[in-house]
């Protein structure tokens, strides 16, 4: 990596941010395969350090939550033997707390989808908060003990809970029965029933697999170790956060926020 210059360096960078697979930047930018990879360990490990150092005290009103499936390695189904139950292998689901308001990442989780994983990502959430705030998440009912242990009463908070039909058609493996009704369920507090929603982080998945090649359905640009599925994320949302100028703001979520005053790009990530 010390040997690339800095113009290639934000090249490799772009490429990745913006949905490009390792083998893809390597072609682009004419970058070693192993070198790409080097980068993109290094750079989000320095992401995630300043993400969990730096994003605190954040002042909003409104958070949504939801949780995103990938696979490493192989799909569940699909994992040999001596694969099974280990960490880092299979179904892979991040956690993602948005600002409905400024649509910034708050906190996000990669792990599984049980009690212990929404216990983390909650407490995590709750520490980086300056206020009481209003949160939304969908029915999955690990976040109920979640919630209440990481704010007690010092929330409000609702469910989506989303009712789904049934679904008649053969090509359903990568798509969802067709939604039919939503229900608001209010758990603590006294959420706004007008804003219970979960519209915004549902949206941030899709930009998610967009802009990350390891989330693709259908590709074999999925993370063969977890470790770097992490490092994409951590990459993918320090550059959401900051360095990308949301379509509707008409800055970055950082700026909307208050985090950041100034637009970043990767020009300054390549030389963090």
């Amino acid at each position: 990596m010390n040997q690339l210059t800095k113009d290639k360096r934000r090249a490799v960078i772009a490429a990745l941010v913006e949905g490009n697979s390792i083998r893809a930047t390597v072609r682009m930018t004419g970058v070693a395969k192993n070198t790409v990879t080097k980068l993109l360990v290094d750079l989000g490990r320095a992401c995630a350090k300043w993400h969990f150092a730096h994003m605190r005290n954040i002042k909003c009103r409104r958070i949504q939550c939801d949780e995103i499936w990938t696979f490493c390695y192989a799909k569940q189904k699909n994992l040999p033997p001596d694969k099974q139950g280990r960490r880092g292998y299979g179904d892979v689901w991040t956690w993602v707390a948005i600002d409905a308001d400024t649509k910034l990442a708050v906190s996000y989780l990669l792990g599984a989808r049980d009690f212990a994983h929404a216990q983390a990502f909650i407490a995590d959430l709750a520490k980086r908060l300056a206020n009481k705030v209003q949160l939304t998440t969908d029915g999955h009912r690990v976040y109920l003990d979640a919630v209440a242990r990481s704010f007690a009463s010092g929330i409000d908070y609702a469910m989506l809970v989303k009712v789904y039909g049934a679904d008649v058609s053969a090509e359903r493996t990568y798509s969802p029965p067709h939604c039919i009704g939503a229900t608001k369920l209010t758990v603590f507090g006294e959420p706004d029933s007008e804003h219970i929603s979960t519209s915004y982080v549902e949206r941030q998945n899709l930009t998610m697999r967009m802009g990350m090649r390891r989330f693709t359905r259908l590709t074999n640009g999925f993370s063969k170790k977890i470790e770097n599925l992490f490092y994409a994320v951590a990459l993918h949302f320090m550059y959401y956060n900051f360095c990308r100028i949301h379509q509707t703001l008409r800055i970055t979520p950082a700026m909307a926020a208050g985090v950041a005053d100034k637009l970043w790009g990767c020009k300054i990530l390549s030389v963090n």
